[in-house]
């Protein structure tokens, strides 16, 4: 049978949205005669009945209700092809807002996406920094940037970069109050309190948080790294901000063992079936910009 297999579904799905052959045919521009030529033909290939048939309105039969929840999910997944082969051939441009931890951001994350501004000239983008997670729905965001683990099922995630937290002190502390060398010796140290006083820790395969104390404490990421390389107590800080002082030995790694697992560096978006090119583009630029610093070299 050579007949085309899609040939009535879009005079079915806009008479059965409209009611009425009239107002199908309004919709598609087309004359009604060829509306009702093109269903009936469809019923007759399905070899069943669509439509309950009146005078005024036409309504649908319970089969009728089945094939077109079937119909209009083709015909979404159609355009959704459509949009999707005429987007890769497509520029980003208007307006992209996004969002990111500040240091983070302000290191990694601005340089990128302005280089990623002038392959592109007829974009725009806004970028608010800030350490309180936005809601991407609620403020209108295109795209966030997130480390650690993620919370909010409700977004897509990709995974731009690795992330691994450290505990680590100085020499001059080490050689004043001594090394821990297991868990509970940490209550024993002072511990350099950042925006959280629950350090992430592992003991036998089990991540967990533990609470820590100490005499100085500072929501600033830098601060922390400052205060342990002056010799003022233990930290834990991602590796983006003590690798090369742990390379250096200005600061050494401590319960190597007892470290949580590698967390990540996520883009989220809100859920959708097909990705803008702005936002797709971008979040592959900075998958392929990260992968080239020197902090993610050997992850």
């Amino acid at each position: 049978m050579n007949e085309n297999r899609w040939e009535g579904i879009d005079e079915f799905v806009a008479v059965a949205e409209c009611s009425q052959f009239t107002a199908a045919a309004e919709r598609l521009g087309v004359s009604s005669s060829h509306i009702s030529r093109q269903v009936a033909r469809l019923e007759e290939r399905l070899q069943t009945r669509l439509f309950y048939r009146s005078t005024r309105r036409v309504t649908l039969t319970e089969a009728g209700q089945t094939f077109l929840q079937h119909c209009q999910r083709l015909q979404d997944g159609r355009e959704e092809a459509l949009r999707a082969v005429g987007d890769l051939a497509s520029e980003p441009k208007g307006m992209l807002r996004m969002t990111c931890a500040v240091a983070y951001g302000e290191r990694f994350i601005v340089p990128l996406v302005t280089r990623f501004m002038g392959l592109y000239p007829q974009l725009r983008v806004d970028i608010e920094l800030s350490n309180r997670p936005l809601d991407l729905v609620h403020e209108s965001l295109d795209l966030a940037i997130r480390l650690g683990r993620l919370q909010d099922s409700r977004l897509v995630a990709t995974r731009l970069a690795p992330r691994r937290m450290y505990l680590c002190a100085s020499p001059s502390y080490l050689e004043r109050y001594g090394r821990p060398h297991s868990l509970s010796e940490l209550s024993r140290h002072n511990c350099l309190i950042g925006s959280s006083d629950l350090w992430q820790l592992q003991l036998d395969g089990r991540e967990f948080s533990q609470r820590v104390q100490g005499n100085w404490r500072c929501n600033s990421g830098q601060a922390v790294l400052d205060a342990a390389l002056l010799g003022v107590g233990l930290c834990q800080l991602p590796d983006y901000y003590v690798l090369e002082h742990l390379k250096s030995g200005a600061l050494v790694s401590l319960l190597d063992a007892h470290q949580p697992p590698n967390t990540a560096v996520w883009a989220l978006y809100p859920q959708q079936r097909h990705l803008s090119p702005k936002v797709r583009k971008l979040v592959d630029y900075l998958k392929e910009g990260l992968a080239k610093r020197e902090e993610y070299a050997s992850s």
